[in-house]
């Protein structure tokens, strides 16, 4: 089949230059940055070639729902970071996981899913696909032997994120790998936290990396996006078909603004996760702090795995438990993170993460504000719970920013 052409260059180029150049090669013009196709559809030479192309006989360009040189640029780009074969890319990071369940499940299948996910994540698993008679369970992030267990001879799908959204927890992927591939499954994982700049989970034995580009790929906070990344086939045969009748598609100009951010992505993470370590060991030592989570300390129950897994790098979002479980018990808890977040006034109160400005959020009614109470619980969402996603300002600037507020809370 004749295939679109790919960039030439060495065969052994490293990831950063990967960054920066992957994707497809110039147009006649010669541009050094890429091109932005707004385009909806693609003029062919003749009806015979248009049916060939719209028949996948010869890959070409053909609609944008499905087919999009900008689009194109960006999934290369990113299937080049995470070291799989493609990557498919879709509307959101939670579209990207509707893909997922729509291209590899049917009723009767069964997933395995930690309860440590994304709050949408949980809901989307927990009750959306349920309605089409998927089962899930959920397990506990961490704990290896809960994940065997839970395994059925209709399981179909593992899914993990690692770290967590919020309190960072670390799945060992290599070894819910072997359990997946041991009971004829995919392993997915959701690498939204650290990026293929930190972690590369398909080296790690993972089928399938999911991705929200809202987040870190973009790293500006402009743009919503997701992908989903894996073996050629799988991409094709499974993901394809799906998003050529559902539509989920990423918009041209997304894809680009995600393109571009992947230029910048490893200088980002090195910086962002710099100053996220230097914060998250300033707050261990703040009296109003109960508790911290950030894999990048050695107070993290799983800081070795995170450590081996990510590169010797914690990331860049720091959580941490504010003073007042008791004996006011979850209210005080509440109280007093709401206050440490309005006292802030160099912070955006905002729930997206990934950003070049730090962000800050009470997780328990925002991100996993749909949530039940036990589910919450489960997760470690706490009502003192505070989630820090760490940007690019003077880390001295957001140690002032919090204290302000921990220096006066109430009781």
């Amino acid at each position: 089949m004749k295939r679109i052409p790919r960039v030439d260059f060495p065969a052994d180029v490293r990831p950063d230059t990967l960054a920066v150049r992957e994707g497809l090669p110039r147009t006649a013009w010669g541009e050094n940055s890429e091109a932005l196709f707004l385009t909806s559809s693609f003029v062919q030479p003749d009806a015979a070639t248009a049916a060939a192309r719209f028949a996948n006989e010869e890959e070409a360009f053909t609609y944008s729902r499905f087919t999009n040189p900008t689009v194109m640029m960006f999934e290369r780009r990113l299937a080049a970071l995470e070291g799989t074969e493609a990557a498919i890319a879709t509307a959101s990071g939670m579209s990207a996981i509707l893909l997922l369940g729509l291209a590899l499940l049917k009723a009767g299948d069964h997933v395995v899913c930690s309860q440590s996910v994304f709050g949408s994540t949980l809901v989307l698993f927990g009750r959306e696909f349920a309605k089409f008679g998927v089962e899930v369970t959920f397990v506990p992030q961490t704990d290896v032997a809960a994940w065997r267990a839970a395994v059925r001879p209709n399981t179909k799908l593992l899914f993990a994120e690692s770290p967590t959204n919020p309190i960072t927890e670390i799945c060992d992927i290599r070894a819910l790998a072997d359990i997946a591939h041991g009971a004829g499954a995919l392993l997915a994982v959701d690498n939204c936290f650290c990026s293929p700049a930190l972690q590369r989970p398909a080296a790690l034995g993972a089928d399938l990396i999911v991705h929200s580009g809202t987040k870190y790929l973009d790293g500006q906070g402009r743009v919503l996006a997701g992908a989903v990344c894996g073996a050629e086939a799988l991409i094709n045969e499974k993901f394809v078909p799906v998003m050529r009748s559902a539509g989920i598609s990423l918009s041209p100009f997304n894809a680009w603004v995600v393109l571009k951010g992947l230029e910048t992505l490893s200088i980002r993470m090195e910086a962002q996760s710099r100053r996220a370590l230097e914060l998250a060991t300033w707050l261990e030592a703040q009296p109003n702090v109960e508790r911290v989570y950030y894999p990048g300390l050695a107070s993290h129950p799983q800081h070795a795995l995170a450590m081996a897994q990510q590169g010797g790098v914690g990331g860049a979002v720091v959580s941490f438990v504010v003073r007042g479980v008791a004996p006011g018990g979850a209210a005080v808890a509440r109280r007093n993170a709401f206050h440490v977040i309005d006292s802030t006034q160099v912070c955006s109160i905002t729930a997206n993460l990934g950003d070049t400005k730090t962000t800050i959020t009470h997780p328990a009614s925002t991100s996993h504000g749909r949530l039940t109470e036990e589910q919450r619980q489960s997760a470690g969402i706490v009502q003192g719970l505070i989630r820090v996603a760490v940007g690019l300002e003077d880390v001295r600037d957001l140690k002032a920013d919090l204290q302000r507020g921990l220096d006066t809370l109430r009781g």
